[in-house]
């Protein structure tokens, strides 16, 4: 019996893969089609993946309680083998369609990865399949009937192809695009939108220029207009747009219509009539407030949640907004970066010490026009206590097209923290910080960065807070590391240099490692692996770990302990 459930577990249908929750934002393996008549859904054998065992060392039981097993693909090694099936409501038999992702040798398989999964009109089945690379994605289209499947659409890109929900079916009717589909690309190094007619034949763009679309939030097909969320009053703030669905030949695109007020950060959601919208809006200087406005012209119909500063938990926190300033990269490149300064009647003048908030890696933005940045409360205590707090968004990070985030390809650990010294060395310009007395704190890939920063750079920095921190990319998933470094065998060099065991030998000032050590995504492993190459090299390091907690520590007595260890870290250390 044991032996049976242990197969079975092996084996999963309509559950999201671990891949597929953590690096593709797919968190469900099942979709309904629109008339609700079918459900497609994912079958996922994962036998063939060796597992990864996490002891869970700090419980007083052993045996099978105290352990755990995770069919783990690290970076060059093969991924589950997912299917996609089809089964009426009344219980018919499954129809699978003719795809088998993963589970092949193939260095460059192009029915890897199972991205999305979508239902058109007419029960017809799309799915969103890229390769291994990352270069090519298709848009496969299914007869449920029979599983017969036809490329409706595929596009190739350099450096990779960022995953997007950007898709959406529209109906049927009479005109040439009846059938057809919204999709978004990043061909023109930024993602826009494009109509597509139900051959797959792109029939025109709907966005263009040098910001990018995030959202599609809502389509009036009948209007002729499309709703999206998107950067193009900049980069830091994010508002709600309109535009023409249906592009007119030989003329020029007009430019989209914004519907949101006030400068800052909108989240949206449409009724379905496409009349009204709930604003949920945040700023650097106000908390959210959340109010009903009109589609047709974006006015303020009635507020439905509001909060000021002015109230008294507000003023006790005492939150002062950072500033936000620009810098150049050593190529020129703008890079943002965000400012808490000590008050100085408490403080007296600058330099002050400072501590680096970091994060540098993909698909994360840090400095925006945001109340996240004014909300962020070690910043707020640690500036309170004349601490300097930074933060940049190094070439790497997110939301500034393609090429700026391409700087990364193959090379984690050298332009990322390049940038980030460029940063310092403008503090250290304008008299803010001093050399030596400027200390990073980070997790994950911030983790990652804060170790590697210190070792790189001895003379500027001394210390860092290393949370969770990926020291070796061999050690992470297939998915995250072979899109930003390819394979291990094809960049064996990026691979070495991007370990931070690479270059602990350089190391002068204090590190303290953070781990939890049940970590299902970064493994206690990576720290450990660091652990032995600092012994090795004869550096010192401090070392906090939580034997009971995963990636971020969660409970809260173990939240406050760890902010109080890495505050009398940097007390004794910036």
């Amino acid at each position: 019996m044991t032996v049976l459930l242990f197969f079975l577990a092996l084996q999963t249908h309509g559950l999201a893969e671990y891949i597929a929750q953590e690096e593709m934002d797919r968190k469900n393996g099942y979709w309904w089609s629109l008339d609700s008549k079918f459900i497609a859904f994912t079958q996922v054998d994962s036998s063939e993946i060796p597992l990864f065992r996490i002891m869970h060392q700090g419980e007083s039981s052993v045996g099978s309680e105290a352990q755990e097993d995770h069919p783990y693909p690290f970076a060059g090694a093969s991924n589950v083998k997912v299917r996609l099936g089809v089964v009426s409501v009344h219980g018919d038999s499954i129809t699978w369609m003719d795809l088998l992702c993963g589970g092949t040798k193939e260095p460059d398989n192009e029915d890897e990865y199972l991205a999305r999964v979508h239902w058109m009109h007419g029960n017809v089945l799309i799915a969103q399949v890229l390769n291994r690379s990352h270069s090519k994605l298709k848009l496969l289209k299914f007869d449920i009937k029979t599983g017969k499947k036809e490329v409706l659409y595929a596009e190739e890109q350099l450096p990779w192809i960022n995953l997007h929900d950007c898709f959406a079916p529209l109906d049927k009717g009479i005109t040439k695009y009846s059938g057809g589909f919204i999709w978004a690309s990043e061909k023109s190094g930024f993602r826009h939108l494009c109509v597509h007619d139900a051959n797959g034949t792109c029939l025109g763009p709907i966005t263009e220029g040098e910001w990018m679309v995030e959202q599609i939030a809502g389509i009036n097909e009948a209007a002729g207009m499309i709703y999206f969320t998107a950067t193009l009053d900049g980069p830091l703030e994010s508002h709600l747009y309109r535009a023409k669905l249906y592009p007119i030949e030989n003329n020029p695109l007009q430019a989209p219509v914004r519907l949101t007020n006030g400068k800052g950060k909108h989240s949206v959601v449409l009724d379905h009539r496409l009349q009204n919208f709930v604003d949920i809006h945040d700023s650097l200087d106000s908390p959210p407030r959340v109010s009903l406005c009109s589609l047709f012209d974006g006015r303020e119909i009635m507020p439905l949640f509001e909060q000021s500063f002015t109230i008294p938990r507000f003023k006790r926190l005492e939150l002062e907004p950072p500033k936000i300033v620009q810098i150049q990269a050593n190529d020129g490149t703008i890079l943002y970066g965000a400012l808490y300064d000590p008050d100085p009647t408490r403080f007296g003048p600058p330099p002050y010490k400072t501590m680096i908030s970091v994060y540098g890696g993909p698909g994360v933005q840090y400095v925006c026009d945001s109340w996240i940045g004014t909300a962020d409360m070690r910043a707020q205590y640690l500036r309170s206590q004349g601490i300097l707090v930074w933060k940049l968004d190094n070439r790497g990070s997110a939301r500034r097209g393609l090429k700026f985030e391409g700087a990364l390809k193959g090379n984690p650990g050298r332009f990322d923290a390049e940038d980030q010294l460029t940063g310092a060395e403008w503090l250290i310009k304008q008299g803010l910080a001093k050399a030596g007395h400027i200390g990073l704190c980070g997790w994950s890939y911030g983790g990652y960065m804060s170790a590697v920063i210190l070792a790189r750079f001895p003379d500027v920095f001394c210390c860092a807070v290393s949370g969770a921190p990926v020291t070796s990319w061999d050690g992470y998933d297939t998915f995250y590391t072979e899109k930003y470094m390819g394979l291990p065998s094809d960049n064996p060099k990026g691979y070495e240099y991007g370990s931070v065991m690479h270059h602990v030998h350089k190391l002068k000032g204090r590190l303290l490692l953070v781990h939890g050590m049940i970590d299902e995504n970064v493994h206690f492993r990576h720290t450990a692996r660091l652990v032995n190459a600092l012994v090795a090299a004869g550096k010192p390091y401090e070392l906090l770990i939580f034997p009971d907690e995963r990636h971020m520590p969660r409970r809260q007595n173990d939240r406050i302990y760890m902010e109080e260890r890495i505050w009398e870290f940097f007390q004794r250390s910036l």
